[in-house]
């Protein structure tokens, strides 16, 4: 799962066997540099940091897709944790950002997201970002940071 992205708290990665293949929308993910197990574990600071980041990463998502030829319409943000408890581990908070697209072959367009269980043989035919999208995406990112929403000083990432 390669980090494309980081911020003093956060780093932002691209699924190898993402959840929504790439034509159907993508799938990014935003996880704290120190895990927490809820996102109430975080600090304010790390909060509204998180907050900022992923309005950030999907703005960039959303266009760089759809300049792909991905006609994306929504990004859903959904944090889960949930497949730990049948692995046996710790669940830590992440943050899945999944891309909707109107021609979504395998997760239809206007439902609610619904995954095969995690050992499927379907996340192994998932295709992931490619490099030109997250270069894309860190250009995008790059431009919106620098934008008058994202550059005042209360909104101004760690």
């Amino acid at each position: 799962m390669p980090i494309f992205y980081k911020t003093k708290n956060f780093e932002v990665s691209a699924h190898d066997n993402p959840h929504i293949t790439r034509k159907d929308g993508g799938h990014i993910k935003i996880s704290p540099k120190k895990k927490v197990e809820n996102r109430w574990d975080l600090t304010v600071d790390q909060a509204k940091e998180l907050m900022i980041l992923s309005m950030i990463v999907g703005q960039a998502m959303k266009k760089c897709l759809n300049r792909q030829g991905i006609p994306v319409k929504r990004i859903n943000f959904q944090d889960n944790g949930n497949w730990a408890f049948l692995k046996k581990t710790k669940p830590y908070f992440h943050l899945h950002l999944y891309g909707r697209s109107e021609k979504s072959k395998y997760q239809k367009f206007g439902e609610s997201l619904s995954f095969p269980p995690y050992k499927s043989e379907f996340y192994k035919t998932t295709k992931p970002l490619n490099k030109t999208d997250i270069k894309e995406i860190v250009k995008q990112i790059k431009k919106l940071e620098k934008s008058k929403k994202y550059k005042e000083e209360k909104w101004t990432l760690s």
